[in-house]
């Protein structure tokens, strides 16, 4: 094959995957570890439980993609609660009704909220495992986060007492959560 030819058919493919990576491949939604996690009420004393997770949402793809719901599951044992009101910080609290995002991410506030319906659910001391997922448009939804939870009976104790909620912070130099009761709420 001619040294012209080659060049050609090698512009011509670096050019096919240029628009492949650029314009035709879609993506999916990552996100970062988040800084820290609480659970605990939404309100002070109130009834209402949620759960609020500080992330970076990115698109692995150039071209961006859609999100219209986001969920967390939290599960102790056998049971399990969905969270499935989400709400976000977009100069103040506004519903999860869809975000764009692209390669250069989102990082924001997610809040996730048990309807009202189930006020009844309760925070107890345990091994919990919170999964979040991601639904994009004309898609089901994906889990694009697991980590494993402890509430230590102490702490249980201390968020009934003070009525408050319960901080995970990430410590990278031990490679894991640690936790703390406050009744500050994020």
């Amino acid at each position: 094959m001619p040294v012209p030819y080659l060049i050609s058919f090698l512009a011509l493919a670096v050019s096919f995957y240029s628009l492949w990576t650029s314009r035709l491949k879609r993506g999916i939604v990552k996100m970062t570890r988040p800084p820290k996690i609480y659970l605990g009420p939404n309100g002070p004393g109130g009834p209402q439980k949620k759960v609020s997770v500080p992330m970076l949402l990115y698109c692995t793809a150039e071209r961006g993609i859609y999100i219209q719901n986001m969920f967390v599951r939290l599960q102790r044992g056998e049971s399990i609660q969905n969270f499935n009101l989400w709400q976000y910080e977009d100069h103040g609290p506004a519903r999860g009704a869809g975000v764009f995002v692209n390669k250069r991410g989102l990082g924001t506030d997610h809040h996730f909220l048990i309807p009202n319906d189930y006020s009844q659910y309760e925070f107890l001391s345990g091994d919990y495992l919170l999964q979040v997922f991601v639904e994009t448009v004309n898609m089901p939804p994906r889990k694009i986060f697991e980590q494993n939870l402890t509430i230590p009976n102490e702490q249980f104790q201390d968020m009934k007492r003070l009525n408050g909620g319960l901080y995970f912070h990430w410590s990278p130099g031990a490679q894991n959560y640690s936790c703390y009761v406050s009744a500050e709420l994020p």
